[in-house]
């Protein structure tokens, strides 16, 4: 919208769509490993098979809503356990703070999903339609002829079939995956199904190949919160000011008194995700991806320049640099005492996850006093409580559990179904059991109408135990 003389100037300017040069150098072939390692890992680990004997899925990484449970390889979760989830999102929430803090943006720039598929977008409309100037004129081209049909057609096809093959992937965490395929090809999978990959195409779709930048500059909080992660020593791509301006256009073995080393080529711009100059500063749109650098060192090498005129650097390399001093070695960049504390907590948190999975047991209980009654008083003096006893079997077979209260032959312990305060669950699976304990005529202390009782519930098989503490109500005379 124009601005007249009677209404302020517009705040909002209507977005030019960015087509990135295609560049090649060490940061572009490392975004290109680390985009076929990630998608490799999010499009492959459903069809990885892992054997948990009979009854048990097979698959190797498996969120089961069904059963309320999650596999991954040999560890399993139970909900009770969902702790074990908070602590992995605690440690990438640390790991994302530990990252900014020692290399600015680098999870934007290289392993955010937003950022590998619209790399992977980019990559097909080069193929289809060419590089910059060619996707720039085919841009431009208000007439649409065959030409310009086939080939946003073709590019639109193929970007339509990677959102399906992403909403596809993910909906095969959720259940087992050869069977899904089968069943959404044949058109037997459940309708929801088919809604969240029909979702996930379209957004896939839509946040790739259109939205792209945007995305990360309007609707990523992360470029707000970096600032707090950030200090004078962190290293994020910069421009060397003091070293290439004054800019002026110079050609290979020209000398110009004068004048910096940027010749003005627009290189760093063109190749550019975001579409930003980075020769006008830190911006918040930057996602330090080092494309600029690749582009950068390829034009001073051409001219006979030296190379870093586009960088990794902090702010402190600056101030030494313009001061003629030596500036600091990358790893004191990194080890300093924010990254240290960072580390140092993740590590914690890690190591604790790792001891609570393995001191944790392949038994669970719960206990739960039936109230109404309380108590009941039998005709022989003695007095009787009800629990509802909830015991997880976490073995791949079915065990057999023996329930004791409180190791004391006084109370006598009843399991309803059972002749012998044995009972046998399932593998993988919880089972509910009535257990009646009933406290002989003076076993229960007379001046208390609450007794502390500890309920043991001990595997037969190998005599692994678990308790829960609870109470008896009633008191005998």
């Amino acid at each position: 919208m124009s601005s007249t003389p009677e209404s302020p100037p517009s705040l909002y300017v209507s977005r030019e769509p960015i087509f990135p040069r295609r560049v090649s150098g060490k940061f572009r072939n490392l975004k290109w490993i680390i985009m076929i390692f990630t998608l490799g890992i999010y499009y492959v680990t459903p069809w990885i098979r892992w054997d948990r004997g009979p009854s048990m899925p097979d698959q190797a990484v498996l969120i089961d809503m069904a059963n309320r449970r999650f596999f991954f390889f040999w560890i399993e979760i139970w909900p009770h356990e969902f702790y074990f989830i908070a602590g992995l999102l605690v440690m990438a929430g640390l790991g994302l703070f530990l990252f900014t803090s020692a290399a600015g943006r680098v999870w934007c720039g290289y392993a955010c999903p937003q950022t590998v598929w619209t790399d992977l977008f980019i990559l097909v409309e080069r193929w289809v339609e060419g590089d910059r100037n060619a996707r720039l004129r085919l841009h431009h081209q208000k007439k649409w002829d065959l030409r310009k049909a086939r080939l946003r057609l073709t590019k639109w096809v193929a970007w339509f079939l990677i959102g399906l093959a992403t909403g596809g992937a993910w909906v095969f965490y959720f259940t087992d995956a050869p069977a899904l395929f089968h069943n959404l090809i044949t058109g037997q999978a459940h309708p929801v199904a088919y809604t969240t990959m029909l979702v996930l195409t379209l957004t896939t779709f839509f946040f790739g190949g259109f939205a792209r930048e945007q995305i990360c500059i309007y609707a990523c909080p992360w470029p707000r919160i970096q600032a707090a992660m950030m200090d004078e020593d962190t290293l994020t791509v910069a421009y060397r000011e003091w070293r290439g301006e004054p800019r002026g256009k110079l050609k290979k073995g020209e000398i110009a008194e004068g004048q910096g080393d940027c010749i003005d080529c627009m290189a760093c711009v063109n190749v550019c995700p975001v579409g930003i100059d980075i020769r006008n500063g830190q911006q918040l749109e930057c996602i330090t991806c080092a494309l600029c650098i690749d582009a950068c060192d390829d034009v001073m090498a051409r001219i006979g320049k030296p190379r870093g005129l586009i960088d990794y650097m902090a702010l402190t390399d600056e101030v030494n640099e313009r001061a003629g001093m030596a500036i600091k070695p990358i790893w004191k960049h990194i080890l300093r005492p924010r990254t240290i504390l960072y580390t140092t907590l993740w590590s914690l948190v890690g190591i604790a996850l790792v001891v609570a999975l393995f001191i944790r047991q392949d038994i669970d209980m719960t206990v739960a006093p039936v109230r109404n009654p309380t108590f009941v008083s039998l005709s022989d003096g003695s007095i009787r409580n009800t629990y509802d006893v909830r015991i997880r079997n976490k073995h791949g077979e079915e065990r057999s559990f023996r329930v004791i209260a409180n190791g004391d032959p006084s109370f006598i312990v009843v399991l309803e179904g059972s002749d012998n305060a044995e009972v046998r669950v399932p593998a993988d699976e919880m089972h509910i059991q009535r257990v009646y304990v009933t406290a002989p005529k003076g076993a229960a202390p007379a001046e208390s109408e609450r007794t502390d009782l500890r309920l043991w519930v001990e595997d037969v098989s190998n005599g692994d135990r678990v308790y829960k503490d609870t109470v008896f109500n009633g008191r005998t005379n």
